[in-house]
């Protein structure tokens, strides 16, 4: 006998116009915008790495968390992806819900304490649309990412020039969406369907996988994703390298770069001791670490994503 379930019917949902949001257009930075300079000659190298990865037709996949988006960062990123650097960006269910909302009222991010006080946190009208675009997504075959940026970039959305997703649809870049059920306010809706939702983020895995294996000499970025962006590029990495031990091809000769707010040692290319709690820290371990011991380099950048993503944007502009 099933146990009893949430009855979603019974939910109040309000439109975004009576939300009151922490984050607007203000915050979007222009590429010209003064930004904190960083002395840092690894980024130099980091950028001459991203343009010799794609010169030898690597692939550079960037994967993100939702405040790379929140920061207003997102023009660095589109104009890394107008370049041919960026060949594939891979993001959270957060990642879809700030782009989305910031596409169509120019604002988003909400007051968590104020509004789960209340028994409205995440629970907004139009917010909810991107449950429909999973769906349509689930029923086409496509990616969850493809699908929120085919709307945005085809659809009326008032500031789709500042959609990643959007400019990843119009560029062609696979722009991928990797949910986790329960985790985004678009799973309290009454019209979220499980299903779909797996279906098509699912494929979007299955896209992602697909970028990993063009990383033979290729370049793996990741910005504040502490779980999505180390794990899912695990799994994929063990799928690409298990068709390439087939085809006697190596998949080994990756750079990989963590970029976020975490103090680490100067020492991080050791993983810690299951005794220290920086252990589960997942991008040291994995994507520093692990993933790189058999070809690879690392680097770790301690670094506000709104200063990192344009000094690293700068960088590769002035190389090119």
């Amino acid at each position: 006998m099933p146990h009893e379930s949430f009855d979603r019917s019974r939910l109040i949902l309000k439109p975004l116009a009576e939300r009151e949001n922490d984050r607007d257009l203000s915050l979007i930075m222009d590429l010209d915008a003064p930004v904190e300079p960083v002395a840092d000659d690894r980024l130099e190298a980091l950028a001459a790495r991203m343009i010799a990865a794609r010169q030898r037709g690597a692939h550079v996949i960037v994967s993100i968390g939702a405040h790379v988006i929140r920061v207003g960062t997102q023009r660095f990123l589109i104009d890394m992806m107008e370049r041919g650097i960026i060949t594939h960006l891979a993001g959270n269910g957060a990642v879809a819900i700030h782009d989305f909302e910031f596409a169509l009222i120019g604002a988003t991010t909400e007051d968590v304490a104020k509004y789960i006080a209340a028994g409205e946190f995440g629970l907004w009208q139009e917010t909810g649309r991107l449950n429909d675009i999973a769906r349509i997504a689930a029923g086409e075959g496509i990616g969850f990412g493809e699908a929120v940026g085919r709307e945005i970039a085809e659809g009326d959305y008032p500031h789709k020039d500042i959609s990643v997703l959007a400019a990843a649809y119009r560029l062609g870049v696979p722009a991928t969406i990797h949910a986790s059920v329960g985790y985004d306010i678009i799973h309290e809706h009454p019209n979220c369907d499980g299903a779909a939702l797996g279906a098509s983020s699912y494929q979007d895995f299955l896209v992602f996988a697909k970028s990993v294996e063009g990383l033979e000499g290729g370049c793996y970025l990741t910005f504040g994703t502490a779980i999505m962006g180390p794990e899912v590029y695990l799994k994929a990495l063990a799928m690409a390298r298990n068709v390439a031990h087939q085809d006697g091809r190596r998949i080994t000769d990756i750079a990989t770069a963590v970029f976020d707010l975490k103090p680490l040692p100067d020492d991080y290319h050791h993983q810690p001791r299951k005794s220290d709690p920086n252990y589960y820290f997942r991008p040291w371990k994995t994507i520093l670490v692990r993933t790189v011991a058999d070809g690879g380099e690392s680097l770790y950048f301690q670094l506000d994503h709104a200063v990192s993503v344009p000094n690293l944007q700068r960088r590769v502009a002035e190389q090119l």
